[in-house]
C-alpha cells in the first residue's frame, strides 16, 4: 500500500513518501561544481534549451461564499454558494540555466501561485509547465531533490530544533550523502556567517537569522534551481544586504537558476538583470530593467540645491515633483527638453550649490505600471 505523509512544519516542497516506486536518477554533484552551466538567455534560444518553460498556464481556486450572520451561517450549512476565482490566466515564459529573473506584480497578481506550480505543490489547471525536463506535480519525489524553495512568510526548520539539527533532518529527507553534507553544510555556515547560531533553537532566532538559515536548509541538497518568495520580507537594512550579497554569489559563481518575487524593488535593482511583471494572473512585461523604465516612461528627474529658497525654482518644459527648502525635484521629457539645455536654464537664472540628473525610482515606475 501506498503512504505518504507531509512535514506540516516544512516547506510544501518536502514530501515524503514510502512504498512508492522510484526511478534510478543520476544524483545533482555536490560541492564546488554543484550547478549546471550558465547559458546566457536570448530570446532566439529555442524552448528546447531553456531549463525553465511555462505555455498558457491557468489556476482557477473555487472559493466557498457565505452571507455574514448566524443566518448566513445557517444557510452556507443547506445549501454552499462557490465561485471560481482565476489566479492564472494564460502566463508564459521560459529561463534559461543559470539566469537571475525577477518576478513581480501587486499583491494578488499570482507570483505565489506560479512559484507553487513551478514547485510542484500545486496542480494547474490547464497548461504546460516544464523544469529541467520534468513535470513538477508528476515527478515531484524527483523534482524536489533539485529544486530549493524559501517562503519568507514560512519556514522548513523545526521551531524547536537547533538549527544545525534542522540541516541534518533535512539532509536524510534528500537522502545526502554524508560526506558530501558535511561539505555542503560547512561551505554554507561561513557563507551565510551561521556559526554562531547552529545551536540556537529556530524559536529564538531573529527574523534575519532565521532567513539566513532557511537559505541554508533550501541548498544542503544541492538543488539546480532556487525559487524565493519574498525572501527579504521584515528583514533590516544588514539582513538584506546579506540575503542579497549570497544570491547573487550563489547564481554568478555556482550558476544556481533564481526565481526571486519579491516587493521590494531594491532587491530587483540590486540582483536582477531581467523583469517579469505579472498583473491579474497575466504577463504585462518581460525584460529588462531599462527595457520596463522605455515602456512605462521617458521621464528623467533633475535635482537642484540652491542658495537660498527653492520656491522659485522651476521651468516650462518641466514638472515641480517636491520642494523642500533649499532643494527642488524636477522631472522631465528628454526628448522635449535636454538634460544639458535644462540645467542651463536653471543654472542662468538661479544660484546653484549642487545639482544631479537621474532617473525615476524602480518604485516609482513599477507603480505606475500597476496604475494602468
Amino acid at each position: 500500500m501506498r503512504y505518504c505523509r507531509r512535514r506540516t512544519n516544512a516547506n510544501h516542497a518536502n514530501l515524503l513518501c514510502h512504498g512508492e516506486r522510484r526511478r534510478t536518477v543520476s544524483q545533482p554533484s555536490y560541492g564546488a561544481n554543484w550547478a549546471t552551466n550558465r547559458i546566457v538567455h536570448e530570446t532566439r534560444v529555442s524552448s528546447a534549451a531553456m531549463q525553465i518553460v511555462v505555455e498558457d498556464l491557468a489556476k482557477t481556486f473555487r472559493v466557498a461564499e457565505r452571507t455574514a450572520g448566524l443566518a448566513g451561517a445557517v444557510r452556507g450549512l443547506v445549501r454552499r454558494k462557490h465561485r471560481d476565482v482565476s489566479a492564472l490566466a494564460g502566463v508564459s515564459f521560459s529561463l534559461a540555466a543559470g539566469e537571475l529573473v525577477g518576478y513581480i506584480g501587486p499583491n494578488g497578481a499570482g507570483k505565489s501561485t506560479t512559484i507553487k506550480v513551478l514547485a510542484g505543490i500545486l496542480v494547474p489547471t490547464s497548461g504546460r509547465v516544464e523544469v529541467a525536463g520534468r513535470v513538477p506535480w508528476r515527478e515531484r519525489i524527483e523534482h524536489v531533490r533539485r529544486i530549493g524553495v524559501v517562503f519568507g512568510q514560512r519556514t522548513q526548520l523545526w521551531w524547536d530544533l537547533p538549527v544545525v539539527e534542522s540541516l541534518d533532518m533535512l539532509r536524510h529527507i534528500y537522502k545526502v550523502p554524508a560526506d558530501a553534507f558535511r561539505t555542503q553544510r560547512d561551505e554554507l555556515i561561513e557563507l551565510l556567517d551561521l556559526a554562531g547560531i547552529l545551536d540556537t533553537p529556530v524559536r529564538q532566532l531573529s527574523l534575519g537569522q532565521r532567513m539566513r538559515a532557511d537559505l541554508a536548509a533550501s541548498l544542503v541538497h544541492a538543488p539546480e534551481i532556487l525559487f524565493l518568495d519574498e525572501p527579504t520580507i521584515g528583514l533590516d537594512a544588514v539582513s538584506k544586504l546579506a540575503v542579497r550579497a549570497f544570491v547573487k554569489r550563489l547564481n554568478r559563481e555556482r550558476r544556481v537558476t533564481v526565481i526571486l518575487t519579491t516587493h521590494d524593488m531594491d532587491d530587483i535593482e540590486a540582483l536582477c538583470d531581467r523583469v517579469i511583471v505579472i498583473d491579474g494572473g497575466a504577463i504585462v512585461s518581460d525584460g529588462t530593467l531599462a527595457d520596463l523604465r522605455n515602456t512605462v516612461t521617458r521621464e528623467r528627474w533633475l535635482t537642484v540645491d540652491v542658495a537660498g529658497d527653492a520656491s522659485e525654482v522651476g521651468d516650462a518644459d518641466a514638472t515641480v515633483i517636491r520642494r523642500e527648502g533649499e532643494r527642488v525635484c524636477l522631472a522631465f521629457d528628454p526628448e522635449v527638453v535636454s538634460p544639458a539645455e535644462l540645467i542651463r536654464r536653471v543654472t542662468s537664472r538661479h544660484e546653484v550649490r549642487d545639482l544631479f540628473v537621474e532617473n525615476p525610482p524602480i518604485e516609482t515606475v513599477i507603480a505606475r505600471m500597476y496604475q494602468r
